[in-house]
C-alpha cells in the first residue's frame, strides 16, 4: 500500500498567509499600499515571482488590489459589507441608534479591558502618542482634528486588545458612525463642562490600560459611552426644541 504523502505547501501559498496576517492583525490596513515590489521581497525573504503569485491569490480573495502605474493597494473587503448596509439602514431608522450604542459600549468596554490585560509595551507607547494628539486637539479648538484623534484613539485600544475581530469590527463601527461623532463633538465642544467631562473619560480609559487593570478599564468605557449616549439625547431633544420654536415664530408671521 502507498503511502500518502504530505502536501507540500507553495512558498507563494506562504507569501499570501504573512501578508493576510498583515491585515487580519491591521498592521495593513484598508487604502494601505504595499512597499515597492523589491522591497517587500527583501523584507519577506522571498522572491519576486514568489511574491507576485501571493499578491494575485490575495487579489482573488478580494484582500488586494492593483492597478496599473498605482501599485497594489489593501481593499476594505472586511468592513465594506458590514459598514455599507448599516450607513444606508441608520439613516431609515433613527432608533437604531440606540442599539448602535448599545453594541458599541459592549465592544468598547470588552476592547478596553483586553487591552489592559494583554498590550504590550510596544502598543502602550503607541497609545501614550495617540492620547498625547487627542490632547493637543481638544486644545487646538479644531473639531475635524479633534474628530480624527477620537476615532485614532479608539481604534488604537482595539487593536491593542490583540483580537482580529475586534480590532476590524471596531474599525466598521467607527466608520458607521463617523456622522454621529462628529455631531456629538460639536455638541459637546459648545459646552466647556461637558468637554472637560469627555477629555476626563479618556484619560481614565488610557490610565487603566497604562496601569494593566481591566475591570478599571472596563468601567471607564463603559462609563464613556454612557456619557456620549446622554449626549446625543440631549443634542437630538435640543434640536426638537429649536426646531418647535422656529416653527411657532414662523406660524406667528403674517
Amino acid at each position: 500500500m502507498a503511502l500518502l504523502r504530505p502536501a507540500v505547501s507553495r512558498l507563494s501559498d506562504t507569501v499570501a498567509a504573512e501578508l493576510e496576517k498583515r491585515i487580519l492583525e491591521g498592521s495593513l490596513k484598508p487604502g494601505d499600499r504595499l512597499p515597492p515590489e523589491r522591497t517587500l521581497a527583501l523584507d519577506l525573504g522571498v522572491s519576486r515571482p514568489s511574491l507576485r503569485e501571493a499578491i494575485q491569490k490575495l487579489v482573488s480573495k478580494g484582500l488586494l488590489s492593483t492597478r496599473h502605474g498605482g501599485g497594489t493597494h489593501v481593499t476594505d473587503r472586511l468592513e465594506a459589507h458590514f459598514v455599507d448596509p448599516w450607513q444606508d439602514m441608520l439613516k431609515g431608522h433613527p432608533l437604531l441608534h440606540r442599539d448602535l450604542l448599545e453594541f458599541r459600549q459592549m465592544l468598547e468596554s470588552q476592547a478596553a479591558a483586553l487591552a489592559a490585560e494583554r498590550a504590550t509595551d510596544v502598543d502602550i507607547d503607541r497609545l501614550d502618542q495617540i492620547h498625547a494628539a487627542l490632547e493637543a486637539s481638544y486644545n487646538s479648538g479644531d473639531l475635524s482634528t479633534c474628530i480624527d484623534a477620537d476615532v485614532a484613539f479608539h481604534q488604537a485600544i482595539a487593536e491593542a486588545a490583540h483580537n482580529v475581530l475586534i480590532g476590524h469590527l471596531s474599525a466598521s463601527l467607527m466608520r458607521v458612525i463617523h456622522g454621529h461623532v462628529a455631531g456629538n463633538l460639536e455638541h459637546l465642544h459648545a459646552r466647556p463642562q461637558r468637554w472637560n467631562q469627555l477629555q476626563s473619560q479618556h484619560r481614565a480609559i488610557w490610565q487603566a490600560i497604562r496601569d494593566h487593570q481591566p475591570h478599571e478599564a472596563d468601567k471607564a468605557a463603559s462609563k464613556h459611552i454612557e456619557f456620549v449616549r446622554q449626549s446625543m439625547e440631549n443634542s437630538s431633544r435640543e434640536a426638537e426644541r429649536r426646531q418647535s420654536a422656529l416653527r411657532r415664530v414662523g406660524e406667528g408671521v403674517s
